[in-house]
């Protein structure tokens, strides 16, 4: 079992019934980058998750709502190295983003849509979901 995995298991995740209608195809040719396997394994095997991990509420949406969500707040169109992935639910959204070394980081951004406004919360998914098991504070 992957670490992230162990983190979503205690927080009794729910786990996907069916696979998800939206490919990672799809989603990578719109954003031009490939999807982190961390996250396509989360995104295959649980629907989303909405709660609290550490100390931090937020929401990760289902993977078949992710294209919607980027269009709906036209992060696509502003931030082509990007995909919105859920949110804190205080007007920030979580994101990954695909650096220009190509490099992934995971990123906490107000819906502003201004890529100098990213706060890098993680260097990978689990990173991600570790910094929050460890209560890292978002802000520090």
């Amino acid at each position: 079992m992957e670490r992230f995995e162990e983190i979503l298991t205690k927080y009794n995740i729910t786990k996907r019934t069916n696979k998800p209608n939206t490919t990672f195809e799809e989603a990578e040719k719109i954003i031009n980058f490939k999807l982190p396997n961390d996250y396509k394994t989360f995104a295959l095997n649980y629907s989303e998750f909405e709660g609290i991990i550490g100390n931090q509420y937020f929401r990760l949406w289902d993977f078949d709502e992710i294209i919607g969500m980027n269009t709906d707040y036209r992060i696509f169109e502003y931030l082509p190295k990007t995909l919105a992935i859920g949110g804190n639910g205080s007007g920030e959204y979580i994101a990954i983003e695909q650096l220009n070394d190509s490099r992934l980081r995971i990123v906490l951004s107000p819906f502003l849509i201004e890529e100098e406004a990213h706060i890098e919360i993680g260097i990978s998914f689990t990173d991600f979901l570790e910094r929050l098991e460890n209560r890292k504070e978002w802000f520090e």
